[in-house]
């Protein structure tokens, strides 16, 4: 199973990640951005986050 994870120290907050795909990535009351824990994550939507993502701190992580 692959899940997306966010390198914290890369990432600027942009909110990229949650305009694109909202049902995985969240941000936090402190402002950083979260991985939502799912059985099944929607592959093409966490793809197009990681295309958009300016600070290219999200990747596939093999579990």
């Amino acid at each position: 199973m692959r899940v997306p994870v966010i390198e914290l120290s890369d990432c600027i907050r942009c909110g990229v990640c949650v305009e694109v795909c909202p049902n995985v990535f969240s941000e936090t009351d402190a402002g950083y951005i979260q991985v939502t824990d799912l059985d099944v994550y929607p592959e093409e939507q966490v793809e197009e986050a990681i295309k958009n993502c300016p600070a290219d701190c999200i990747a596939w992580e093999d579990l």
